[in-house]
């Protein structure tokens, strides 16, 4: 982004022009950004020319350029834009560094420079889908599986996806590459695009692509050891009918909030209900219980998302021939198990130890959950990681 300061004196007042380079919700696809140009108000007024500011075309050696008003005081303006008194509000909030090298919408970006319009609906409203993906050993776990849903869940919300299936996928294994990366996590983010501050996403003629290529640590690794507490959520599951949690949109503000009430309560996960008290999945995993040996799981229409490593699970039940089954379960039924443990692309297999002031079986990770992980950890760690 260029800014180019020019002053006018008159009236007491300066006025600043700006070129600004910014994405634009009328651009046809691989146009990214124009040239517009906006007016800068002035930020101090008076009746004399003393409260004037004058842009200095000077520069401190950094690129920026210095702005001087009338008591000698100067402000730096950096080629990004014209600095706000509120900067120091959000400095532990920029973006540092150079890694991972992150994709967005046909450019190839480092951390800092990946950027996207403030007019993307996804940002605006939620209005997109993403799937997260993990890597492991160089290979694309059940890449397959994850273009199926993701495609799926576009084609739910009415949006075209504007590159194929394959183009998808090489965009995924060139992030890999540019990031060196053998083991980690993919998040691929399709938003609904740029476009006008309504709602309406006809006024959106393009959605944009970012797949992030970095790694992720969703719970501290003891916690795969010991087994983790988590609580039962006020808040229950947001109905089907309103908007089916089969949908991996971008509006996780649902769980979010069930989130924040496992947080206060001093654990990292919580088991959320739908309107009739059955349970459904916890906050950003599937949930199973075991009981007398038997895996058990909420159907789809208790208002899940699929999971990816959820059905990857139930295979390993049948390889192993553990038996597993879908059943409707009330959070007593949960607490009561002889195991319980999560499953989800970030979260892979971790065992519960306690709900809310239930110790679940004997405190610890069960055998048949300890079995299921190690059976999973070898799969990964393999040569032969499925990318179906």
């Amino acid at each position: 982004m260029r800014v180019k300061g020019s002053s006018k004196r008159g009236s007491g007042r300066s006025v600043g022009t700006i070129k600004v380079k910014s994405g634009s919700p009328a651009k046809a696809a691989g146009k990214s950004a124009i040239k517009a140009k906006a007016t800068t108000k002035p930020l101090a007024r008076s009746a004399g020319k003393g409260a004037a500011r004058v842009i200095v075309n000077g520069s401190n050696g950094h690129g920026a350029h210095t702005a001087m008003s009338a008591n000698g005081s100067a402000r730096v303006k950096h080629p990004g834009g014209v600095e706000h008194s509120t900067l120091h509000l959000f400095k532990s909030g920029e973006m540092l560094g150079g890694k991972p090298i992150i994709y967005v919408n046909g450019r190839m970006l480092p951390k800092k420079d990946a950027m996207v319009s403030v007019y993307d609906h996804g940002l605006l409203y939620g209005d997109g889908v993403f799937e997260g993906i993990r890597v492991y050993n160089g290979k694309i776990f059940k890449c397959g599986q994850h273009m199926e849903r993701l495609w799926r869940c576009a084609e739910a919300i009415r949006m075209s996806i504007p590159v194929s299936r394959d183009e998808m996928v090489q965009i995924m294994r060139d992030c890999i590459e540019a990031n060196n990366l053998r083991d980690g996590y993919i998040r691929l983010v399709v938003s609904r695009g740029a476009g006008t501050l309504g709602l309406d996403p006809r006024k959106c003629p393009v959605a944009g692509v970012i797949c992030i290529a970095d790694q992720i640590q969703l719970y501290p690794k003891e916690l795969y050891e010991a087994g983790m507490k988590i609580i039962v959520a006020k808040r229950p599951r947001t109905p089907i009918e309103c908007l089916d949690p089969r949908i991996k949109s971008l509006n996780y503000l649902n769980n979010i909030l069930a989130k924040v009430e496992a947080i206060d309560a001093g654990c990292h996960e919580a088991i959320m209900l739908n309107l009739e008290g059955n349970v459904c999945e916890c906050t950003g995993d599937n949930i199973f219980i075991i009981r007398n040996g038997k895996v058990c799981t909420p159907p789809t229409e208790s208002g899940i998302l699929e999971g990816i490593t959820r059905r990857f699970v139930m295979d390993l039940c049948r390889e192993m021939e553990i038996p597993c089954e879908f059943r409707n379960m009330k959070p007593e039924e949960v607490k009561s198990a002889d195991e319980v443990f999560l499953t989800g692309s970030a979260a892979e297999i971790i065992a519960v130890t306690q709900i809310d002031d239930i110790r679940v079986g004997t405190g610890g990770e069960g055998p048949v959950t300890r079995k299921l992980r190690e059976a999973f950890r070898r799969v990964v760690t393999s040569d032969a990681v499925p990318e179906d």
